[in-house]
């Protein structure tokens, strides 16, 4: 099969001009997670032009469209909807220039820095060629736009409102997902592909008095600060290097007024691991120790610790990577399939290999030729590092070089899957 697969040069040329203007309009039009509303009705209106069966608001705006074609396996796409909380700072003519409404409701910027809005469009584009190519293949094709993957709600909220209940249990789930690679390039894990997190809430419970009388209260920041700072040797004296965790303060709040002893102090922290019996360990430790600095700081009461959001190791399914890997080979040919190291970063979507699907996940490389010739460094490596990474305010996929191939390898993906007539 060529890179154009099922469908017409002509016609394929026709879905990717199409797919960039949407990619184009979704890149201006960001929006946060659990208010993907625009995002979604543009790819539930996308999938119902093609004539797949839409359904709407599945797990908050959760898209998914049903395309039944005759018996066979059942094979699921996956892409998400949501943006991030980043001021664009890429100077692309279209730019994000949206504000919203954050989680503490305070306005906040938003943008597509993470790719997603590129996931979306080669999704869209990916159906539709394979909608066009239907005389090729049998099966089920379910095409997912998933909300909240930002948060790590969305696929776990989709799967609790039915997902695989109501639309069927698929054989195999697809993803993919942009990185700092050359554009052209697919990368395939072995093993781990990233880690699995856990985000917990902890509110520290003080007395609050006011400045000149501190000895009159108990300080909550006082205790919040002993507890970042003894949360870092958890890490450094605990776990062997080889174990590869991460344990990250990301926010401490407490207070309004620097003559004010606040009651209490909130922390939010996140923990990542390659391995489910490394993060319980990482968590255990995190709540020992929080509640070590809290009876020690004499506080009131024990503190609040809360597992907000978590998401398992992405370990995909060794066999059904293993096909479609070599339907990539075929597509990019060995020179441009690259193998993914392990990575500390996070994704929700091993919730759906919980559930008992067997999942595929590969990189996309997004980097633009000049994108890589004039970042600094003297080897390819070090010009890949400088490049602006994922979540940065100057992350910019090249949509002409990265699209053509992130429709092209869901197709191959797919019909890797699907039964030949």
């Amino acid at each position: 099969m060529t890179a154009a697969g099922p469908v017409a040069p002509a016609g394929a040329r026709s879905v990717l001009t199409e797919a960039t203007a949407l990619y184009l309009d979704l890149h201006a039009h960001p929006e946060l997670s659990g208010a993907e509303r625009r995002t979604a009705g543009r790819l539930a209106g996308w999938l119902a032009r093609d004539g797949l069966r839409v359904t709407g608001d599945v797990g908050g705006h959760g898209v998914v469209g049903i395309l039944d074609n005759g018996p066979g396996p059942v094979v699921m796409l996956r892409a998400e909807l949501d943006a991030l909380p980043v001021a664009e700072q890429t100077g692309l003519p279209y730019a994000s220039a949206v504000t919203a409404t954050g989680a503490d409701g305070l306005p906040v910027p938003v943008m597509h820095a993470c790719g997603h809005d590129l996931h979306v469009a080669a999704l869209a584009g990916a159906a539709r060629r394979l909608v066009a190519g239907r005389d090729h293949w049998q099966g089920t094709l379910l095409v997912v736009g998933q909300p909240a993957e930002e948060t790590l709600e969305g696929a776990r909220d989709m799967l609790e409102d039915g997902l695989f209940e109501r639309f069927g249990r698929p054989d195999v789930v697809l993803a993919q997902h942009t990185a700092p690679l050359p554009a052209g390039m697919l990368a395939h894990g072995i093993g781990v592909m990233t880690a699995g997190s856990t985000t917990i809430e902890v509110v520290i419970h003080g007395r609050g008095s006011h400045a000149a009388t501190p000895h009159l209260g108990i300080d909550p920041v006082v205790a919040a600060a002993a507890t970042v700072l003894r949360l870092q040797t958890i890490v450094a004296r605990e776990f062997a290097a080889a174990e590869q965790v991460v344990l990250t303060v990301g926010s401490l709040h407490a207070g309004h007024r620097s003559n004010v002893l606040p009651d209490s102090a909130s922390l939010s922290i996140t923990v990542r691991a390659l391995s489910e019996a490394t993060l319980t360990r990482l968590r255990a430790a995190v709540e020992r120790v929080v509640r070590a600095e809290c009876a020690a700081s004499g506080c009131v009461e024990p503190p609040e610790v809360r597992i907000a959001t978590a998401s398992p190791v992405n370990v995909p399914d060794p066999e059904a990577t293993a096909v479609t890997r070599a339907a990539h080979e075929g597509l990019v040919g060995s020179e441009r399939l690259a193998v993914w190291p392990p990575s500390m970063a996070t994704e929700d979507f091993p919730h759906y290999a919980s559930a008992g699907a067997a999942t595929v996940y590969w990189m996309l490389g997004s980097a633009g030729r000049r994108q890589v010739t004039e970042a600094p460094g003297h080897s390819m490596a070090e010009r890949l590092a400088a490049l602006p990474a994922n979540h940065s305010p100057r992350f910019a996929p090249d949509v002409r070089q990265t699209l053509p191939t992130g429709v092209a390898a869901m197709v191959t993906a797919a019909l890797a899957h699907l039964a030949r007539p």
